[in-house]
């Protein structure tokens, strides 16, 4: 894979082989001189085997500073819910209307919330949503009663986290130009939510590695200490 001059900057600037704290390794990531407002992610290595449904890894956790960008959310609800719904933030709020928008190909937006009456309506478009992370879920938090909640909080930074097939974790946690202050309670904010998700069934070591990486940047291996 190309790496330009300035990825490659970044990556001389430190020991790939080395565990970093987050002052460190902030430090390193702002080095990066990419002209865009990078977002930072955090990155698990679990020890966990996501092909048994009992050790599936998920949760949602509100960052104390936000991402750093703004959150278009859907909401499938009837009745009082689309006032509550509209009036909370929601960018877009209706049923089948919706339902017919998404089969024609429009996906403008990043986050979708749904009450749950509403769940067989959008089970026809589950399979353009799912795929995508799109899909409200029981266990994320985004089917609900209570809409408007939902909305605040997502509008506010909350996030989903779920494992993938690797056993890994990605999430993001703020952008480059938020002060390491912001990052650090984001980074920690995360990594105590994922702590907390530890599935009962996991046996050995459940956080095998952790890195932090921007958009354009290596990533930085972060000591296991913070997880403990």
């Amino acid at each position: 894979m190309f790496r330009g001059k300035k990825y490659k900057k970044v990556a001389a600037a430190y020991d790939r082989t080395q565990m970093y704290g987050l002052a460190d390794a902030l430090q390193i990531l702002k080095k990066s001189e990419v002209k865009f407002d990078q977002t930072v992610e955090i990155h698990f290595n679990l020890g966990v085997d996501p092909k048994h449904s009992d050790q599936v890894v998920r949760g949602t956790v509100v960052l104390p500073h936000g991402t750093g960008r703004q959150v278009r959310v859907l909401v499938f609800c009837k009745d009082n819910n689309l006032e509550a719904a509209k009036n909370a933030g929601a960018d877009y709020a209706g049923g089948d209307d919706l339902v017919q928008k998404i089969q024609s190909g429009w996906l403008e937006f990043d986050a979708v919330v749904a009450t749950p009456d509403m769940m067989p309506v959008i089970s026809k478009v589950a399979k353009v949503l799912g795929p995508r992370g799109l899909m409200p879920s029981p266990k994320a938090g985004t089917v609900t009663v209570n809409v408007a909640q939902t909305v605040k909080e997502l509008k506010a930074g909350k996030i989903q986290y779920r494992v993938d097939k690797g056993a890994n974790v990605h999430a993001p946690v703020g952008k480059l130009s938020f002060s390491d202050e912001q990052l650090v309670e984001n980074i920690k904010a995360v990594i105590e939510s994922v702590v907390k998700a530890k599935p009962q069934t996991s046996k050995g070591t459940y956080i095998k590695s952790l890195s932090l990486a921007a958009t354009m940047t290596p990533g930085i291996k972060l000591d296991l200490g913070l997880t403990r």
